[in-house]
This record gives C-alpha cells, sequence and structure tokens, in this order.
C-alpha cells in the first residue's frame, strides 16, 4: 500500500490546515532511547518515494530524511532514553517523545496524525490511524525522521559499547545482541525491565 494525501486532504476540508503527523522508532529495542518525529509537510513539494521507513533501503531512508528536513515546513524529534523507558514503562515513554516532538516543531499545528498510539491530554485536535505510516504521507514522513534520527544515535553510541554492535543492530534484539547480553550483562543503556536484557549465567 502507497501512503497518500487521504487523511490530509479530508482535514483540510474540515478547515485544518497546518497538519503534522508522528511516528516513533526504536519501541521494541533492547537497548537505547525512543525516538518520535513530527513533520509537517508543505504540500506544494514532490514527496515522491516516501513510505513507511520499515519498507525502504538505509540509503533511501537517508535521502529522503535529507530532503524533509530541508522542504518540510516544520519538523520537531523528541528522545526518551532507557533509563526513563524503565521507570514509566515503554508506552509512557513513547508518549512523551511524541509530546516533546511536537513541541520541538516551533509551532503548533491545527491537528496532529498519529501512527496507532493515543496521546492522552493532548490540546491539539488529533487522530490514531492504525498503519498510519503505510497511508499517510505525514506520518510515513515523520517514521523516516524518527528512524533515521535513532540509527545516528545508536551509531554515536557504538564506540562506548563496541560488544554490543549497535552499529548494526541498532539495539533491536538481534541473535548477536542476544548472545553479547548473555557474554556480557546489560550496559548502562540497556532497558532492564525488557525480556531478555537480564540473562542469567
Amino acid at each position: 500500500m502507497e501512503p497518500c494525501w487521504f487523511y490530509e486532504d479530508h482535514a483540510s476540508k474540515d478547515g485544518f490546515l497546518h497538519i503534522c503527523g508522528v511516528d516513533e522508532a526504536g519501541r521494541g529495542c533492547l537497548a537505547g532511547p525512543v525516538v518520535a518525529a513530527a513533520v509537517i509537510l508543505d504540500r506544494e513539494k514532490s514527496w515522491e518515494g516516501i513510505r513507511d521507513s520499515k519498507l525502504l533501503t538505509p540509503l533511501s531512508r537517508k535521502r529522503l530524511f535529507k530532503k524533509i528536513l530541508r522542504d518540510s515546513v516544520a519538523w520537531g524529534v523528541g528522545v526518551t532514553g532507557a533509563e526513563q523507558v524503565d521507570r514509566i514503562n515503554v508506552f509512557n515513554a513513547t508518549v512523551t517523545a511524541m509530546r516533546k516532538a511536537i513541541v520541538s516543531l516551533g509551532r503548533s499545528p491545527d491537528l496532529v496524525l498519529i501512527d496507532a498510539v493515543k496521546i492522552p491530554g493532548l490540546e491539539i485536535p488529533s487522530m490514531s490511524i492504525i498503519g498510519g505510516d503505510r497511508v499517510s504521507y505525514s506520518v510515513a514522513a515523520a517514521s523516516i525522521v524518527a528512524k533515521v534520527y535513532r540509527d545516528s544515535l545508536m551509531e554515536k553510541l557504538h564506540p562506548l559499547f563496541p560488544a554490543y554492535n549497535f552499529s548494526r543492530n541498532k539495539g533491536y534484539g538481534t541473535e548477536e545482541h542476544k548472545k553479547a547480553l548473555f557474554l556480557h550483562g546489560p550496559s548502562s543503556i540497556h532497558r532492564t525491565t525488557f525480556h531478555g536484557v537480564l540473562v542469567d549465567v
């Protein structure tokens, strides 16, 4: 399924002009932060090639990431670290990151389209869309920004924790990562409340 402007078009007819897409990356990881992105696209620009970040190659994601940052009306990123994920649980950490991303836009959108998640108490009108990153250009763009931004963070953390090879697995629970956890135990950026992080040796 290709993303389109269906939700944005209907919202525009109801008077919503500045429509923001929101998505997250890293929610299911064993290590590292949850990162959320918020993007308001310029409808007069061409957004060919944008789709759910999981369906794109790393090279395509990085190319589109640069275009989104250059040509969007506004974009913002929110980060919630592993320690806070453990303290408030991953859902609340995700919502917190999404709120930060919306605030960091620097302007208040008229409507927020969110991939799957509902943000409790959000003061801005919002709509939760299941599979939003596959059907909405705005949400798909946010998924790309969140993914590339988070991957970059994990690559920068790799030299500090080389045993886990975060540059390759980005904190996800790959077999390589699980083996490293078994051999070395968790690092300071692992989510100790997640199944499989604390391994009995």
